[in-house]
């Protein structure tokens, strides 16, 4: 099966080749004037189709969007796409890995609303805080991310388990919920002495 490249591959060439049909919006020109017909070239300021996965680049819930996966369906009608096979989605320095997202857009079919990820769910913040769950549900307005069932979330050495665990994206924020089987569970180490006796602690790597 041949690998699709999200954004570069999968969303320019099944996404963008959609673009043009029923159910795809596109972006009117800058001056409000009709589109010109096909026969003439375009205007150079003429902005280039909207695409559901590729938003304006601004603050951080309207970075694009690019996913990496097997195979991708495309479902006009439910405003749902689907990508299945070692599923790679990026934003704004935070990456999500599982196994099969769905990506659920607005009335209009031009933004992201939210995705369903299931399937060795893995997510790595650009704060470099790592989450894992079996399931994990990201509502694009709030910048929030919900991992579901087993779900636990890190960073350097401290850890929280927990049922349910909310990551709020934009707030370096969480919250960890227990279950009937399970209570909420936390391991938090001091930090060295080298940061806490008024000198810089050392720049840290990127996350991993």
């Amino acid at each position: 099966m041949r690998r699709a490249t999200a954004a570069v591959a999968a969303l320019a060439v099944a996404l963008g080749a959609l673009t043009s049909g029923p159910g795809w919006a596109q972006a009117p020109p800058r001056n409000g004037a009709a589109a010109a017909p096909a026969t003439r070239p375009a205007a150079k300021t003429a902005p280039a189709p909207v695409s559901p996965m590729s938003k304006p680049v601004g603050d951080d819930k309207n970075t694009p969007v690019i996913v990496d996966a097997d195979q991708l369906e495309n479902m006009q009608k439910e405003g749902l796409i689907v990508f299945t096979g070692h599923v790679v989605a990026t934003q704004n320095n935070s990456t999500q890995y599982a196994d099969r997202m769905e990506v659920y857009l607005d009335a209009k079919g031009e933004n992201i609303v939210r995705t369903v990820s299931t399937g060795n769910v893995r997510i790595i913040t650009k704060d470099c805080r790592v989450g894992t769950g079996l399931r994990s549900e990201y509502y694009d307005a709030e910048q929030r991310v919900l991992l579901i069932g087993n779900a636990r979330v890190w960073r350097d050495d401290n850890v929280v388990t927990g049922d349910r665990i909310t990551m709020y994206l934009a707030e370096d924020r969480s919250v960890v919920e227990g279950g009937k089987q399970e209570r909420v569970k936390a391991v938090f180490y001091p930090k060295s002495q080298d940061q806490t006796d008024g000198r810089p602690a050392a720049t840290a790597p990127p996350c991993g």
